[in-house]
């Protein structure tokens, strides 16, 4: 858990963004979002369905550049997205060093090999491996720069139980382990409330901050009983964002 009271590593301010097509109303997409994400913290951006999550990822990565704000930290930034979005003719470890600038595609990756247990796939391609590990790669590319903060958007979505508990488990270790931030864009209430410091909760779009909402337990405590009446009194309390 980071600090209390440190500077951000990544601060996000979006004053308005708006959707506008010929022959279609233009739509506003994110109204008055801002926040910020600390060093050594995970944080949790949770919403509706089409509230405008992925549009503030993008925003926040560059990939948006039309709208009224300012984002600052994103440079420092690493990003897996919701499909691993690996080249199949490339090799785990090819896919990998891609994902590096160009002077640094020659560096030592035998630690982040070995702590992603990806060491015995480094020659295979990604036919050969399984969605999780398929994940992993995804991971490990993001984290070969050693970035600052990891941007994770829906990182376990389609994962069986076991796959989505490890991949987690991995995640939580390596960026402890680094002293990294994560910001996590998730439909997983329940995995949120397990490796999350705090839960961002946004609006129906427009998308705006509800509520800012830490999680003072470490997570090693955090037993069943706790998720779930977490989880209650968040439902109760922002029926709108958070189903029962």
């Amino acid at each position: 858990m980071s600090a209390a009271g440190a500077d951000p590593v990544l601060r996000v301010s979006i004053d308005s963004k708006w959707y506008r097509s010929r022959g279609a109303e233009p739509v506003e997409a994110v109204r008055d979002l801002a926040f910020g994400v600390e060093a050594g913290e995970i944080v949790c951006l949770i919403g509706p369905s089409g509230a405008g999550k992925t549009t503030s990822l993008r925003i926040l990565l560059g990939l948006d550049t039309d709208y009224t704000g300012q984002v600052s930290g994103a440079e420092q930034a690493g990003m897996v997205f919701q499909e691993p979005r690996l080249l199949p003719w490339r090799s785990v470890e090819h896919n990998i060093r891609l994902g590096l600038p160009r002077a640094r595609r020659g560096r030592d990756l035998d630690g982040l090999f070995g702590r992603l247990g990806l060491a015995p796939w480094r020659a295979s391609y990604p036919k050969a491996l399984s969605l999780g590990m398929q994940r992993r790669v995804a991971l490990a590319r993001a984290l070969a720069d050693d970035p600052r903060v990891l941007v994770l958007d829906e990182p376990f979505v389609s994962l069986d139980d076991a796959a989505a508990a490890e991949l987690r488990g991995l995640v939580v270790d390596t960026v402890d382990g680094a002293g990294m931030s994560v910001l996590m864009v998730t439909h997983n209430v329940a995995e949120a409330i397990g490796i999350a410091d705090r839960l961002l909760l946004l609006s129906r779009r427009p998308a705006s901050l509800v509520a800012d909402v830490p999680l003072d337990r470490e997570r090693g405590a955090r037993d069943r009983a706790w998720a779930e009446a977490t989880r209650a009194t968040l439902a109760a309390l922002y029926p709108e964002i958070i189903a029962v």
